[in-house]
């Protein structure tokens, strides 16, 4: 999963949110919440990337999956 956050409280927000809907004990790997500029939480099947935007278009992971499936979620307010 590929998603950005507006700045470091939300990336962390983001990041945080995430892990308190997954078992504590089925992370395999957490990196980047110290700068949050771009941290990753690897759950083995699942892979979530969470960036500010400048980090996300350098790296742009995208082009590297073009040809998955994507799913945009709509914002909840």
């Amino acid at each position: 999963m590929i998603c950005s956050g507006e700045n470091p409280s939300q990336i962390r927000a983001i990041a945080e949110a995430i892990q308190e809907s997954f078992s504590k004990d089925r992370i395999l790997g957490k990196e980047g919440m110290n700068s949050a500029r771009w941290v990753l939480l690897d759950y083995g099947d699942i892979v979530i990337n969470i960036f500010n935007e400048e980090t996300r278009a350098y790296y742009d992971l995208e082009k590297l999956w073009i040809d998955a499936p994507r799913i945009h979620i709509k914002e909840k307010r």
